[in-house]
């Protein structure tokens, strides 16, 4: 029996513009709304991720942050 998705959480996320962009873009390429996509993304993180790149990004990221914020 297929496990049923169950949103027992909600949280405040800040997001940027562009992180929401990418968001709304997947979950509508998969038929998901964005609670679902998120949920699908964290319980799958290990497999949709590549652990080089995501350093690599997750560096860079941080790298820029303090000047997003400004």
């Amino acid at each position: 029996m297929p496990k049923r998705l169950r949103l027992t959480r909600r949280f405040p996320v800040a997001m940027t513009e562009d992180g929401y962009r990418r968001l709304r873009r997947f979950a509508r390429d998969a038929g998901l709304d964005e609670g679902e996509a998120l949920s699908f993304l964290f319980e799958n993180f290990d497999s949709v991720t590549n652990t080089d790149n995501l350093t690599h990004r997750l560096r860079l990221f941080n790298s820029e942050l303090e000047a997003r914020k400004k």
